[in-house]
């Protein structure tokens, strides 16, 4: 292919969103067929649905990790992984909650949005990590307080560390590839900016144009694990 290779920088960020993970069979969000055309978060993913009734809350979450603990990571996620295993410094900023960057193999995870599988209690401060299994046990075993998955819901902040570890490796990175996101959820969305004005090579790889695809110096409009192999084009570690 013309244009950049990954085998070419030192620092690369990769910035996921749900195209990353549409292929691996998780649901997207907001696009066709999104979870929340057939789900109403007000009920389900926000702290005042969780306050009001958290069984039926944790029923939702419970049934998501039983439909993300049937996908497994596709081709660009492992892609992704033998990246970091290189010369390059690899950071993965994502907006998926689902581990499959963890599960290929990635090291450096920002976890914008949390992770289904990491649960806390907002009682005693505490927090446990899960398998990809659902949750029977729903009241923390210390002080009795109900558990609550550790992500984001509408509504909440991002937890200021990690968004500004993410906006660190962003500032410092030589390549930035964003990869599935919809570029409409905010702080997210504004991440590219600091990549724009560190000088880094941009590469959005999407099938469709988003609100930022004007920050992006390149544009890859396919499907991600595709476009992914495209850009360690020629890399036969990568791609092995």
């Amino acid at each position: 292919m013309s244009g950049p290779h990954l085998r070419d920088f030192k620092r690369i960020v990769f910035f996921t969103g749900a195209g990353m993970s549409a292929e691996s069979g998780v649901p997207t969000y907001r696009g066709a067929g999104g979870i929340w055309k057939e789900y109403d978060y007000r009920r389900y993913a926000c702290q005042e649905a969780f306050v009001r009734d958290p069984a039926a809350v944790w029923e939702f979450h419970n049934y998501r990790r039983g439909l993300v603990a049937a996908c497994s990571p596709n081709r660009g996620y492992h892609i992704v992984a033998r990246a970091g295993e290189r010369s390059a410094r690899v950071t993965v900023v994502t907006q998926n909650i689902d581990g499959l960057h963890a599960q290929a193999g990635s090291r450096e995870i920002c976890e914008l949005h949390g992770n289904l599988w990491r649960v806390r209690c907002d009682r005693c401060h505490v927090k446990q990590q899960d398998g990809h299994v659902v949750r029977e046990e729903l009241r923390c075993d210390g002080c009795g307080g109900w558990w609550r998955p550790d992500i984001v819901w509408f509504g909440d902040h991002l937890h200021a560390p990690i968004l500004d570890a993410a906006q660190a490796a962003i500032e410092g990175c030589d390549l930035f590839v964003s990869i599935g996101t919809s570029a409409v959820v905010y702080p997210a969305a504004y991440l590219p900016e600091y990549a724009r004005k560190a000088g880094a090579v941009r590469v959005e790889i999407n099938p469709d144009e988003t609100p930022a695809s004007h920050l992006y110096d390149v544009h890859l409009r396919g499907p991600a694990t595709e476009m992914l192999a495209r850009l360690a084009d020629g890399d036969a570690e990568l791609l092995a």
